[in-house]
Order: C-alpha cells, then sequence, then structure tokens
C-alpha cells in the first residue's frame, strides 16, 4: 500500500511543497530516495524509536520512502513527522483519508517527542499558497506559524498527540493569534537612546538624514569619539516595521535559526559582525543555503566597525546587495536569493593610529601608511555609501542635555511618509525616473551641482546619490523644492574632507 502525505522544504526563504510517499511491501530493508541529505537519510532510526515509544508497531518490512518531486535537494530532519506518519498510514494503523488536506513537518526525537523546526512561517505561508487547510507542526513553532491568516495551524509536543488529533480532530483547537497585540510598536523596546550620546550633533544629523531617507553612511574620526554608541543608536530613530516587513524580516530569522522563540520580529534587527567575518558569513551560502549578515540585516542596519579591518575580499562582496537591495548566491547544488535591503553605517579611524588631524594628540603614522590604510576600501564600494560624515572629538564643554530617539523618530517618519506618499519607496530607492521627476533643480542650484562634480571629481553615481540625499533634507524641512541650503549640505555630506578620503 502507498501512502502520500505533504510537507515541505526550504530554498532560501521560501518553502517548496514536497510529497513524501511511502510503500510498505515484502522485505526487509528501507530506502529513501529523492536527493535526500544526510540527515533525511538518518530519519530511519528517529522515525523507528519514534514509532516504537509511541505505543505503535513498526512495520518489520521494506520501506521505500519517496521525496517528490525528486529533483530538489531535502536538508534537515523536518520530513521526521510525515514520514513516520506515512509509515503508520501505508501499514494500516491511519488512513490516507485522516491525512488529507493537511501538511506536515516536524523532528522527532527517539522518544516520539517533536522539536522546533526552522522556517516555520515559510512553510506556512507556501501551505496557504498551495491552498492546505490544516498545518501540523511542533508546539514551539504554532504561534509562529500561526501569524499567517486563513491557516489552521496545530501545535503539538509528541508523535502520539498527532495520531490522536487525527483520528479525533474536535478534540484539539487550532492556535489562535492577535497579530496587533504580537506586533506592536514600543520605543522602550530600543533601550539604546540618543539623549546618551552629547554633542557630536552633526553626527545625529547626518544619522537623522540616513534613517529618513534610507541611506548608507560612513563615519571617519578617532577612537574614542562615540561612533560605535552612535550607531547601535541609529535602528531606535528608523521608522517602525510595518506587517509585510515585520514578516519578511521573521522569516529570514526563522530559516537561520535566530527567532528565539518570538511569534514575530517586532524591531528593526541590528547586525554588526566582527571584522574577521568571512565573506560567506557575511552575503550567506554554506552547504545548506543559509542567510548572511546582510541578510540578517534586511529591513534594519548592517554596522561594519572598523571597516579598513575587513578583507578587501569581504567588503568587495557588498557591492552588489547595495545595489540590488538583494543577494543571489548560486553553488553547484542551489541557487537562492536572499533579500538584503539594509541600511549600511560604516566606522573608521583616519589613519592606523587613530590620531591623523587630532586637535590634541600627534599622529604618528607616516603618508605611506595613512594611504595604505585608506587604500583597503575601493572606489567603488566608497561610492556607494551616501554620506562620508566627520566624528570629532568629544570636549568636556559639550552639552548636558540632548534630544531623545523619539523626537529624532517623529521627523523621520514624517519625512518617510512624505517619500512613501510620493513615489511609493524611500529615497534611496529612488529609480532613475523617479530621481528626474521629483528631484528637480533650479538653475542655481545646478549650477552648484555642477562645479561641485568638476571641484571634487565625482561620479555619475555621487551625482544621483546627492540629488537624492538633498531631497530627503529638504523632505525633512517639509520643502516641496530642493533649496540651495538642502544641496549644499547633501554636498557637504558627500565631500568630506579630501585628505581622508583622496587617493
Amino acid at each position: 500500500m502507498t501512502v502520500a502525505v505533504k510537507s515541505a522544504a526550504l530554498a532560501g526563504i521560501e518553502a517548496v511543497m514536497i510529497e513524501v510517499e511511502t510503500r510498505v511491501c515484502a522485505g526487509v530493508s528501507y530506502f529513501i530516495v529523492g536527493l535526500a541529505g544526510e540527515a533525511v537519510k538518518e530519519s530511519l532510526f528517529r522515525v523507528e524509536s519514534a514509532i516504537s515509544s509511541g505505543g505503535f508497531d513498526m512495520p518489520r518490512q521494506k520501506i521505500l520512502v519517496s521525496l517528490a518531486p525528486a529533483g530538489i535537494r531535502k536538508e534537515g530532519a523536518v520530513f521526521d513527522l510525515p514520514i513516520a506518519l506515512s509509515i503508520l498510514g501505508a501499514s494500516g494503523q491511519l488512513t490516507p483519508e485522516q491525512m488529507a488536506d493537511m501538511l506536515f513537518t516536524g523532528e522527532l526525537s527517539l522518544n516520539g517527542k517533536l522539536r522546533p523546526i526552522k522556517g516555520a512561517l515559510s512553510v506556512a505561508t507556501e501551505a496557504r499558497k498551495a491552498g492546505i487547510k490544516h498545518l501540523i507542526l511542533p508546539k514551539e513553532n504554532a504561534n509562529e506559524a500561526a501569524m499567517v491568516s486563513d491557516l489552521a495551524v496545530y501545535g503539538f509536543e509528541t508523535l502520539g498527540e498527532v495520531v490522536k488529533f487525527l483520528n479525533d480532530p474536535a478534540q484539539a483547537q487550532p492556535v489562535m493569534v492577535q497579530q496587533q497585540e504580537l506586533f506592536h510598536q514600543a520605543d522602550s523596546l530600543y533601550e539604546a537612546d540618543f539623549s546618551d550620546v552629547r554633542g557630536q550633533e552633526n553626527v545625529k544629523r547626518a544619522l537623522e538624514i540616513m534613517a529618513a531617507g534610507g541611506h548608507n553612511g560612513l563615519m571617519i574620526g578617532p577612537p574614542g569619539t562615540g561612533k560605535t554608541m552612535l550607531a547601535a543608536r541609529l535602528p531606535g530613530i528608523l521608522p517602525p516595521l510595518n506587517l509585510p516587513e515585520a514578516l519578511e524580516t521573521t522569516r529570514i530569522y526563522s530559516v537561520a535559526g535566530q527567532l528565539d522563540g518570538m511569534g514575530i520580529m517586532t524591531q528593526r534587527p541590528f547586525r554588526s559582525p566582527h571584522h574577521t567575518v568571512s565573506d560567506i558569513a557575511l552575503v550567506g551560502g554554506g552547504p545548506i543555503a543559509m542567510p548572511g549578515d546582510i541578510s540578517m540585516a534586511h529591513n534594519g542596519v548592517l554596522f561594519l566597525d572598523e571597516l579598513p579591518e575587513f578583507k578587501r575580499r569581504v567588503l568587495e562582496v557588498l557591492r552588489q546587495p547595495l545595489e540590488e537591495r538583494q543577494v543571489a548566491i548560486s553553488r553547484a547544488s542551489y541557487s537562492v536569493t536572499f533579500p538584503a535591503n539594509f541600511v549600511l553605517l560604516a566606522a573608521m579611524n583616519p589613519c592606523p593610529c587613530g590620531y591623523f588631524r587630532h586637535p590634541h594628540r600627534k599622529c604618528t603614522c607616516t603618508p605611506q601608511a595613512i594611504r595604505t590604510y585608506m587604500s583597503k576600501i575601493s572606489g567603488p564600494l566608497l561610492d556607494r555609501i551616501d554620506l562620508h560624515i566627520a566624528v570629532k572629538p568629544v570636549t568636556m564643554e559639550m552639552a548636558q542635555t540632548a534630544e531623545n530617539s523619539k523626537s529624532i523618530r517623529q521627523r523621520v517618519i514624517a519625512a518617510r511618509n512624505l517619500q512613501m506618499d510620493r513615489a511609493g519607496v524611500c529615497n534611496a530607492l529612488m529609480t532613475a525616473a523617479m530621481l528626474k521627476e521629483f528631484s528637480r533643480l533650479g538653475k542655481m542650484q545646478q549650477e552648484v551641482l555642477n562645479q561641485a562634480m568638476v571641484q571634487h571629481k565625482l561620479s555619475a553615481r555621487s551625482y544621483d546619490r546627492i540629488l537624492k540625499v538633498a531631497r530627503t533634507i529638504a523632505d525633512l524641512e517639509h520643502s516641496q523644492n530642493i533649496d540651495l541650503a538642502h544641496l549644499a549640505e547633501a554636498i557637504g555630506l558627500r565631500c568630506l574632507d579630501k585628505d581622508y578620503l583622496n587617493r
């Protein structure tokens, strides 16, 4: 007898429908076919022990399990539950009708307990797309999967509970979650607040512009000036996540196994990888396709501290995601695309010792050492960073009061609302056509920009990015037109002192 049970496999952050077909016939062997990975092939031992521990009979016959479609690679232990149920069905302990219109996923322990899986939200989303009415999975994943509407989600702790439910569906109720209760935005969620930062008003202004328009930024300044402290407070002034953004971010963290029991992500992520990170850890990939730090920062902030200390190869892989807002990973066994729409904020010292042009400390670096240090960051990568921010040493005379993140965030939200009403995207994501339509310059402004292009030897990409930043500055002031002051500020933020950046 052959019994088919529906399940799902992950491909990037997407899920793919998989049909688990099992046939029990004469013989004493066990086979799994359908491009199964090592963890899937090992499922026999877990499934056999779980079936016996649950008080059911493991057939002592030939068991053939086929995972279709056969051309898709299947990895992980998520097929334990559907394989166990299909074996029970093929051996007559369950009927195919009991498992119709249901999707099963979950890892089994040797005593039949269901262990949580990765990517439950993606599986639930795919189940709804496929018209599945019921999703059965481990209890720990139930709240996450229940965020998908129009799908009955049931969470169980053991294989025995699942079989009991199949025999009497009325004895269990689907998991219900209140999206508005789980998905809330509270300023208290961000413990780091700008009110903790004294002085550095020019940097705070630049970070506000970054948050308002979704721009990338680079902070350059000596050690101890608060670069890391300022960076940690950037997520707190970004606009709140809307529900689609929260669900997409949650899917990424779920696939990576870093959701930590949360039903949904409620605050923007902040990722700060160490400078020893590898290119695979940053962009994603590996033997099994997993998202990297740039995808984990999706809809949030990617902070790269001590930028020149990163390997050149690692930094160069950022160029494509910064332009396309996604990363395509191709390997011999798979090809996936991960979203990577993040705000990049980097920080660096002006020289190896950190005190080049410091007002009170003497720089001990040679000109050649400074040039070598700065050349670790390629021109094309710098060209993709909209704001170059000078961070100056802090003095004791700095003001003792500072504006809090909530006040700054309100201005950022107002500017973002203008952008969404106007073009449907933040200014950093405007296309060439949008830029031409919404960032027109007057005659005097155009002459100033042309002069800056010649004087600072800027690229065509720099031209577009200056316009986008100027448009954001105008939006913060609720100005319909880009005035000369807006443009001058944008040029100043793009053309940081050439002693730092000039090759």
